[in-house]
């Protein structure tokens, strides 16, 4: 499911030292078979499908041939691939592993000169921007919304009048909905989802070149959700006997969650389970929330590089990207496209919304393991010290931003 790739992500630990730059595939002469591989990392048979289809329509017009290969544990392997001079021809590449591959000089800066580049979110163009260059194509979005199970909401009495637009209201609804089965908040208890209350109160990571990490802000943010765990209307998922907030949402032991669009994926084990997805609410500062996404990369003087780019440009154009979001319920990474999926999939419309203020987490090289430290020190969160959490998230935070930097 697309919520362990999110997960994932954060858990990530950086590429390793030394890695090649050198890509595989077939010869790229005219009038010879081009043969490529995409390396993915799928949320399920529907999106691996979809991904193998376009790839065969493309290539069924090119001269050319596309394996797809589905990566059991993406980061490693991408990094194996490049340090054993075996890299794919085409591949995922996470927003937080993006600055750290780029830094070192392993991908193919094309994404500028595509005939659709100014047709990204800015908030993704600037996720995949390093050093001043537009390097790699988004590929679509995810955005976090707050997920009602629609059943409990009326259950508890409330209407739309009622749904949350503050932190206020999303408490007085919590507290409403909360009851002996039922928690009424639940989410997964790391910076990809504490970030955005931190970020709704106006703070940030970094500023420049200095983590702000300590910041009020930052803490207020913290705070909130301590209150909520506090008042036990907000309960972490393994809290509930549950893998992640999309089971609790489904099995009915959370009424509201925050997650994105791959909530879909609860329909095969609780296909009962009504819902509705809505913007998060606003913050002391105002509304904010995630936007996680992937480019298509390409590695550094690739033989294939030229195929790829054409295949890049076949996958980003707007009617493939709504395909994609058709088959599997990514919401696509072009503004026009994405306008079009939500007057389709109003289900989706907060999700899409959400990214005209979105921001990515933190991404810089040598972020991604002083975020994993963070979510091992956010467990002691409830009944803890977040002014004492977000004091040595400073320090580490600092400490990495000073050797990305060269400092």
């Amino acid at each position: 499911m697309k919520y362990r790739k999110w997960g994932a992500a954060l858990l990530a630990v950086g590429v390793v030292a030394g890695l090649g730059a050198c890509a595989s595939g077939g010869g790229d002469s005219s009038g010879e078979t081009k043969e490529l591989s995409i390396l993915i990392g799928t949320s399920g048979d529907a999106e691996t499908q979809a991904v193998q289809s376009a790839a065969d329509a493309w290539a069924k017009d090119n001269n050319a041939k596309v394996e797809v290969v589905v990566a059991s544990d993406l980061t490693q392997q991408l990094s194996q691939g490049f340090a054993g001079g075996d890299a794919p021809d085409l591949f995922y590449m996470s927003w937080d592993q993006f600055a750290t591959y780029a830094q070192n000089g392993y991908l193919d800066a094309y994404a500028a000169d595509l005939p659709n580049a100014a047709d990204f979110y800015p908030a993704l163009t600037d996720t995949f921007t390093y050093d001043g260059t537009f390097t790699c194509a988004p590929k679509d979005f995810s955005t976090l919304g707050l997920i009602i199970n629609t059943d409990k909401w009326a259950a508890a009495g409330l209407t739309d009048a009622d749904i949350p637009t503050d932190w206020d209201s999303l408490e007085a609804a919590a507290t409403k909905l909360t009851t002996a089965d039922t928690v009424g908040l639940s989410f997964g208890l790391e910076y990809a989802r504490a970030g955005v209350f931190m970020n709704q109160a106006g703070g940030q990571l970094v500023d420049g070149d200095k983590a702000v990490a300590d910041s009020p802000e930052n803490l207020a943010g913290l705070q909130y959700i301590q209150k909520l765990h506090d008042e036990g209307v907000l309960k972490w998922p393994s809290e509930v006997d549950a893998g992640w907030s999309g089971e609790a949402l489904g099995a009915g032991k959370a009424a509201m969650v925050i997650e994105g669009p791959w909530i879909k994926g609860i329909a095969g084990d609780f296909p009962d389970t009504k819902y509705a997805s809505y913007e998060l609410p606003a913050g002391p500062a105002g509304k904010s929330t995630f936007t996680f996404t992937n480019c298509w990369g390409i590695p550094a003087n690739s033989d294939t590089r030229d195929a790829a780019v054409s295949l890049v440009e076949y996958l980003t154009a707007d009617a493939q990207q709504l395909a994609f979001g058709d088959a599997f319920g990514v919401l696509p990474s072009t503004e026009g496209a994405a306008a079009t999926y939500a007057e389709a999939h109003p289900e989706n419309a907060a999700f899409v919304a959400g990214n005209d203020y979105a921001v990515s987490p933190v991404n810089f090289a040598g972020s991604a393991t002083v975020v994993s430290d963070f979510n091992a020190q956010l467990a002691n969160l409830a009944g803890g010290d977040a002014k004492a959490i977000l004091a040595s998230f400073q320090e580490s935070l600092q400490a990495a931003l000073d050797e990305a930097n060269g400092n």
